[in-house]
């Protein structure tokens, strides 16, 4: 799975490998543990991983009243190769001096690219998907900056979306890195430029814009470029997803776009994703915290498995990422032990257990 979604950064000889974990809220703190164990057992195929534990989330904000510890932070910036995230919690209403740890550390790490890969497993799933949605990581309404006053009729609240050449430019690079290493060669940027014609203009127009960057020199000239519509790319998505290889969005469309495609494939629980940059790479599942099914031990370690085998692909251990990715195909297709998002029966520690054994 994903052999060709990621191009490594890095291919330095290492002796160890470490690791921050971060399982922060809900059922994080059981998948995360899940994907250091099957990390572990790759054994020879990557360097000696060592692992860093390390705290931020919703839970974290209550106890101590800050998401986001400094120590986390510089631990991540000084000590660590790479990282695992698990889920965060953050509440639907406002809550004085809290912000979603998450959005902060792809801030603070400069993790300006989500790259979500979603792919049928089941030999039922047709037509097959095979895509990728490149989500830009630092800006669009994520930057939180909202306000609310009294106005004539009532509260008023308003939030500020930034798009920015600089971080269209990059992410648009990534995205057509990525189209271009894919057997298709295909990018659709994703838009409502019809309507927001200055922030989504910007956003479209920078993106088709980096075939012709003199330093692309001409890399890019195989890739075939599309346009679609936000609101008509989710209906295509369910209608005809086979007509999309790599999808590139700002950083709201591509969260919500993502987690669609999910459903085409059978759940949340099996998408994976990786908050890269140019010099580090966190692994991040793509579920939620799952408050409703937290410590109950039947949460889908799947996604953060193969989140795990995204990060080691972008730091260029493509054997260790290769031998995750088809222990998790073999369960998945084996359909015997799977977790009840899956309509499985089996545990958490089940289905770790079964991945181990296709190790």
């Amino acid at each position: 799975m994903l052999r060709a979604a990621l191009r490594p950064f890095s291919t330095a000889s290492r002796q160890s490998l470490r690791i921050g974990l971060i399982p922060a809220d809900g059922i994080g703190r059981e998948v995360i543990p899940a994907a250091k164990e099957a990390i572990i057992a790759l054994g020879s195929d990557i360097p000696k991983p060592e692992f860093v534990d390390l705290i931020a989330g919703w839970e974290c904000f209550t106890r101590t009243g800050v998401a986001l510890p400094e120590e986390t932070v510089d631990a991540l910036k000084n000590d660590c190769d790479c990282a695992l995230f698990g889920s965060v919690s953050s509440p639907s209403r406002r809550v004085v001096g809290y912000s979603s740890p998450i959005v902060a550390l792809r801030k603070e790490m400069d993790l300006y690219a989500n790259i979500r890969p979603v792919m049928s497993v089941y030999p039922s799933q047709k037509p097959s998907i095979d895509l990728i949605v490149v989500r830009e990581n630092t800006e669009c309404l994520y930057v939180k900056q909202e306000t609310q006053q009294q106005g004539e009729h009532g509260r008023e609240a308003r939030a500020t979306r930034l798009i920015t050449e600089r971080a269209s430019r990059r992410i648009g690079q990534m995205a057509f890195e990525l189209a271009h290493a894919r057997p298709r060669k295909h990018l659709t940027i994703i838009h409502k430029s019809n309507v927001l014609s200055v922030t989504d203009g910007l956003f479209r127009e920078t993106v088709r814009g980096v075939p012709l960057l003199p330093e692309v020199n001409g890399k890019y000239n195989d890739v075939e470029i599309a346009e679609q519509l936000v609101d008509s790319a989710v209906y295509r998505l369910f209608r005809e997803p086979e007509v999309f290889d790599v999808m590139v969005a700002p950083n709201l469309y591509g969260d919500i776009l993502s987690d669609a495609a999910a459903a085409l494939v059978g759940s949340l629980g099996l998408i994976p994703s990786v908050n890269a940059g140019d010099n580090f790479v966190m692994g991040e599942p793509v579920h939620g915290s799952a408050p409703d099914i937290a410590g109950k031990g039947i949460a889908n370690p799947l996604a953060s498995i193969r989140s795990a085998a995204l990060m080691l692909r972008r730091l260029g251990y493509i054997k260790g990422a290769d031998r995750l990715d088809l222990a998790v195909d073999q369960v998945i297709r084996e359909g015997e032990i799977l977790t009840p998002d899956l309509h499985g029966k089996s545990t958490t520690q089940e289905v770790l257990a079964a991945v181990l054994k296709n190790l």
